[in-house]
């Protein structure tokens, strides 16, 4: 499938200087679409100097703007709500003639599109990092004229895995449980180095060659679909990359933050952000500041940045099928543009999700940019759900300090105690490690207890579980914070890996144990919807225990975490009001029946997963 735009190219020999278009974003559109408004980047070489003209009773061209490079026009266009599908061609007039015209296409918007469903807390989220987990297409390795090149042996370094090596790799992703797949940023980055992660987008219309293309892209995600995969794309809209194709002819001075200006990097202080007291120049450093020098600042207050962003959003939603963004960098952006953005998009896909990233470990500044949420300030959010950063840092601090009075489990209670402040906790995006921190077996010591501990909490907590690719397979970074080592490649994604997961070689007998371990929960986790919209109801830690419980009118699901050495007993009718009637429990990962006494016999260093009927 190709879907490119089609340009024509109508020079006539006038006299006059014959100017061409370079690109013109978005490339193409729908009809059908909620939002009749569209406007289009014109870039090339003194195009503003022209006049756009369109003949058309489908599409009406509105208003025509020019900023301060002459190498610009943004296009506003209204499209008719009874506009067919097909191009229609726009004149680029100069004194009454025609200097160039192209087609515009504006194509069939898929049936059922505005209604798609986003990931919910029926899901769970395999994470990849797209560069490491397979090579499906070394011939995409090297691409002549981008700045880096394959280099496996180096950690920060793009190592080959592609778009190919997904799709070659479903069954595996289907296999073990997963029903949707967040990818990092897969668009161009044609950086000088570092370029492997994807947060530096020089092209947002275009995926990045050495991953592949747009049409491979939309492959896998439709690919996917029908798996029952959901795709959730990774976006930035608060910086680009420095080799970003405007930088050097940006449309006016203020399109980047401190253009031109000394070099100013945020404080990365989120609190200025909500601070009653907040000095105004702390809180412009906060969202002004650049992340890195790599990383320019956009300008979302200029309302064309602004536009563009949301459409760009909205145009990978529709053109790849996806089921999800995650937004980069969440509180960085002007907070105005950030609740316009999230309002269009809920706007035109009402059922859709968007998750954003606030790493904080503070719950108010968390609640502050969900959608429901009642501020001090009255600042309003579309956004429905976040990454639930305190619930991870929590469980790293729980899970590792010895059982005390204010230590240990009992942390796990009283974080959970906060869900109070937040609009909708049941839509967060729950997890025991991502991209940007270490390995949650490194994080445990590599306690294999402590591993099975964190993955059975986050599996049946409420909210919506994600995992990182390899954590399956208890994939670390010893004695390293290193990124590069954090997003190591996964064991068989390349031709000669000794350790290949994919066709179950190599693998050490803890390594197996915990692959069947996550696969166990996921496989029993996607029909229970216990787990996906129960209550929840938990009960203070003793003895080094702690108890939750998931359950609705017909199920109800116990969940036990001891960190004890020993056997200890657990007495059942403190737990009454929730047990109910229940006579017989089900151990999920074992398959148990343990018949119900006055006590629970709680192995030492062990999660219980008990469904009770």
């Amino acid at each position: 499938m190709r879907l490119v735009l089609s340009i024509y190219f109508c020079l006539f020999t006038l006299g006059l200087h014959a100017q061409s278009i370079d690109r013109i974003e978005p490339p193409f559109w729908w009809t059908g679409m909620k939002n009749d408004q569209l406007q289009l980047l014109v870039y090339g070489e003194d195009i503003a100097t022209l006049q756009p003209n369109i003949e058309s009773t489908d599409i009406k061209i509105k208003a025509v703007h020019r900023l301060t490079s002459p190498n610009y026009l943004f296009v506003d266009l209204e499209i008719s709500p009874e506009a067919r599908p097909g191009t229609h061609d726009v004149t680029f007039e100069q004194g009454g003639s025609v200097i160039t015209q192209y087609a515009y296409e504006l194509k069939s918007r898929e049936p059922g599109s505005a209604d798609r469903q986003g990931f919910n807390a029926s899901d769970v989220i395999y994470l990849i990092t797209p560069d490491r987990f397979a090579n499906g297409d070394p011939l995409n390795d090297e691409i002549a004229g981008m700045r880096e090149g394959k280099n496996r042996g180096e950690p920060y370094g793009r190592h080959g895995g592609d778009i190919k090596g997904l799709y070659d790799h479903l069954d595996y992703i289907q296999e073990t449980g997963f029903t949707a797949i967040w990818l990092n940023p897969i668009l161009e980055n044609d950086q000088a180095e570092q370029s492997y992660h994807g947060y530096a987008t020089t092209d947002y219309y275009k995926v990045d060659p050495r991953f592949g293309t747009n049409e491979e892209f939309v492959i896998l995600s439709g690919e996917a679909a029908k798996r029952g995969i959901g795709m959730i794309m990774d976006i930035i809209v608060n910086h680009c990359g420095s080799e970003h194709w405007w930088m050097k002819d940006p449309p006016s001075d203020d399109w980047i933050n401190n253009f031109g200006k000394p070099y100013m990097q945020s404080n990365h202080r989120k609190i200025t952000l909500v601070d009653p007291y907040v000095a105004p120049a702390d809180r412009q450093q906060m969202v002004e500041g650049w992340f890195v020098p790599a990383m320019p600042d956009l300008n979302q207050r200029n309302p064309f940045m602004a536009t563009y962003l949301i459409q760009n959003s909205i145009w990978w939603i529709e053109f790849a099928g996806l089921t999800g963004i995650r937004q980069d960098t969440y509180p960085y952006p002007f907070r105005e543009f950030m609740a316009d953005w999230t309002c269009a998009i809920m706007e035109e896909y009402p059922y859709f999700n968007i998750v954003g990233e606030e790493w904080v470990n503070n719950h108010a500044i968390i609640a502050y940019w969900q959608r429901g949420k009642i501020n001090h300030d009255g600042y309003t959010s579309c956004l429905p759900s976040l990454m639930d950063f305190p619930m991870t840092m929590t469980m790293h601090q729980a899970l590792n300090e010895e059982e005390g009075w204010g230590t240990g489990l009992v942390k796990l209670y009283e974080n959970l105690g906060n869900d109070f402040q937040y609009a909708d906790p049941y839509n967060f995006v729950i997890f025991p490690d991502n991209h940007d921190m270490s390995r949650i077996f490194t994080q445990v010591n590599e306690d294999f207890d402590l591993y099975k501990m964190a993955l059975g909490y986050i599996l049946t907590m409420r909210g919506i579980p994600q995992i990182y690719y390899g954590t399956e397979i208890l994939m670390r970074n010893p004695g390293t914070s290193s990124h590069g080592i954090i997003r190591s490649d996964f064991p068989g994604g390349w031709e000669g890996d000794q350790i290949n997961v994919f066709k179950g070689q190599g693998l050490s007998s803890q390594q197996v144990e915990a692959l069947d371990f996550v696969k166990t929960l996921l496989q029993w986790r996607k029909d229970k919807d216990v787990i996906h919209s129960g209550q929840l109801q938990h009960f203070v830690v003793q003895d080094g225990i702690y108890v939750f419980f998931r359950y609705n009118d017909d199920e109800i699901v116990m969940v036990v975490l001891s960190k004890n050495e020993d056997v200890r007993e657990l007495e059942l009718d403190r737990f009454s009001e929730r047990l109910g009637k229940s006579n017989i429990a089900t151990e999920v990962i074992t398959g148990t029946k343990i018949p119900r006494g006055r006590t629970l016999a709680v192995p030492g260093r062990s999660c219980l997963i008990l469904e009770w009927e």
